[in-house]
């Protein structure tokens, strides 16, 4: 089974090509793959490129526990550096098909940089999801762990809890991270970031993400937590999202669409052994 991995800010995905490994593996078979200490590890598995009707090379993602997400900025980032690589799409804005909807990567610095359109983010209920009534999730009370929290829910494909915080820390994230994912408001799970304002021109998350547990970087959730902090007044349309990984530039526009910009970096590719299965 051929791979190809890469890191975006620590963030780390293996590709794998249906052209080299033929159908998308098993779960248990993807979980022993990201496993650390016992496969290739990492935290997730872009499949692609996959056939879609438009045409657009399109690509499944999944996490390390086996199941499938909607969306990965980071993942989105590094499977757009890999079909440059192969040679199938170019430095121009190209397209590529995701669970979670379309998004265009645009190659950059011999492809050191990516950006990618992620969407639009939108924070009502009814499409995040979040149980209650019809509302935009915004500023509510959350108790996890005898703690009172205050986040904003958001969906830009994916599920995204946000909580606001004076000081983000990681063990904040490993702690309370896992009730959040699985909190019974959050239907389809979420993934969880812990939000600090430095300016109006920066934040500090630390990332609890679903079905892959805390994580370095993440595209998706820098989109989801640049954009509350707009919404909220808090920061202006340009915002550097600070991660214990690295940094991400997210532009923001009026209507909450929302563009992410960063790096990615080529680790190895081989072929994976039988016998770890």
């Amino acid at each position: 089974m051929h791979f190809t991995k890469y890191h975006a800010l620590g963030n780390d995905y293996i590709i794998l090509d249906p052209a080299d490994v033929g159908d998308v593996p098993a779960d248990t078979r993807i979980a022993a793959i990201c496993r650390r200490n016992f496969g290739i590890g990492s935290d997730g598995i872009m499949f692609g490129p996959v056939k879609t009707p438009e045409g657009h090379p399109g690509v499944r993602i999944f996490n390390p526990d086996g199941s499938e997400a909607e969306k990965s900025g980071n993942g989105l980032r590094i499977f757009g550096r890999y079909l440059w690589e192969k040679g199938r799409i170019g430095s121009d804005p190209s397209v590529i098909s995701t669970l979670g909807g379309d998004v265009t990567v645009t190659i950059a610095d011999g492809g050191r940089s990516i950006a990618v359109e992620m969407g639009t983010v939108s924070f009502r209920s009814e499409d995040i999801p979040v149980t209650g009534p019809p509302r935009e999730v915004l500023n509510e009370t959350i108790a996890v762990l005898d703690r009172k929290l205050r986040f904003c829910a958001a969906t830009i494909g994916n599920p995204h809890c946000v909580v606001l915080c004076d000081e983000t820390s990681p063990d904040e994230a490993r702690t309370l991270g896992p009730p959040l994912e699985t909190d019974a408001r959050f239907p389809n799970r979420t993934n969880v970031q812990f939000m600090q304002v430095m300016d109006r021109s920066a934040i500090r998350i630390e990332i609890w993400e679903r079905g892959a547990g805390y994580t370095l970087a993440s595209g998706s959730s820098s989109c989801a937590a640049a954009a509350v902090a707009r919404k909220l007044g808090l920061c202006d349309s340009d915002v550097i999202v600070h991660m214990p990984g690295g940094e991400l530039r997210i532009e923001i526009a009026d209507d909450f669409s929302v563009s992410m910009t960063g790096p990615v970096t080529r680790v190895c590719e081989g072929e994976i052994d039988e016998e770890i299965f």
